[in-house]
């Protein structure tokens, strides 16, 4: 069946009483070329995870290029769907569980017998943000995160020091991934058509860390307080958010040749690292 066809979800819809949930996120993807690129970024482990598989539109895609696919689904109103649209699909099992309350190492090490696996997902926006977090900073056997999200998120995701998108989660993702955009998705492409558009994002993940930090704790301390108010300098926004006196910043800061009045917005994970380790070794 031609699940990326608005005729097909809608007739798919109409046999089995589904209402789409705006509260879920529930807007499936109607382009195909989109679906082979998010299989083929996700590729190079036998097994892939998916999370929200909706009708089953990408789960066919991930199970002609996978082994085993393992798709955890929220709503139990869709089991009798993904029981009909991957009928012929061996290779796949649905899990009936809220993925940000499963025991995924339990689940990865049980389903994938502890190889290393890939991620895949076309995430509802609202917990975008939770989920990738998971995903990257508990470093479970994952090699490559795929997720299709908000075009906004994405460029969040992916952003270089010195631009408008740069952030927090942009210095979460470039810790522990190579994190780059792989095509942009138009509102358009989806059924029912969401307000925004989307973009895929593939981070392939490291097997330590980008940067050497000798405190991890701290120096996601000193990432969190240095975007807590973007227009504030640096030396404002460390004092006021690690507690300290700002002659014992301004002196950190230029210890490690950073210019206290610079903003945090320019400073690259090296950067930030310095400027942990130096306050470490007080």
């Amino acid at each position: 069946m031609e699940l990326t066809s608005v005729k097909t979800i809608k007739g798919i819809a109409a046999d089995f009483g589904f209402d789409f949930s705006k509260g879920l996120g529930q807007n499936f993807l109607t382009d195909a070329a989109v679906l082979d690129k998010i299989a083929g970024a996700a590729a190079g482990t036998k097994g892939v995870l998916e999370i929200g598989p909706g009708f089953g539109v990408l789960t066919r895609a991930l199970s002609v290029r996978f082994e085993k696919v393992v798709s955890v689904e929220i709503d139990k109103s869709l089991l009798p769907v993904l029981d009909y649209t991957l009928s012929d699909c061996n290779n796949v099992k649905i899990v009936n569980a809220d993925f940000m309350k499963l025991n995924l190492p339990k689940l990865i090490s049980e389903e994938f017998s502890s190889e290393k696996i890939s991620v895949a997902a076309n995430l509802p926006y609202y917990i975008t943000t939770p989920i990738v977090t998971e995903l990257i900073e508990k470093r479970y056997d994952i090699e490559n995160i795929v997720v299709m999200v908000q075009k906004e998120v994405a460029e969040r995701f992916c952003a270089s020091p010195g631009t408008k998108e740069y952030g927090a989660i942009s210095v979460l993702c470039r810790y522990y991934t190579k994190p780059e955009i792989i095509c942009s998705v138009p509102a358009a492409s989806f059924y029912p058509k969401p307000k925004v558009d989307s973009a895929v994002v593939r981070m392939k993940v490291c097997e330590s860390p980008n940067t050497r930090t000798t405190d991890e704790r701290l120096f996601f301390k000193i990432v969190k307080a240095a975007f807590a108010q973007r227009r504030k300098t640096l030396l404002n926004c460390l004092a006021n958010g690690l507690s300290k006196d700002k002659a014992e910043i301004e002196g950190i800061l230029r210890s490690v040749g950073i210019e206290p009045s610079i903003r945090g917005e320019r400073l690259d994970i090296d950067e930030f690292a310095a400027i942990c380790n130096a306050i470490s070794e007080i």
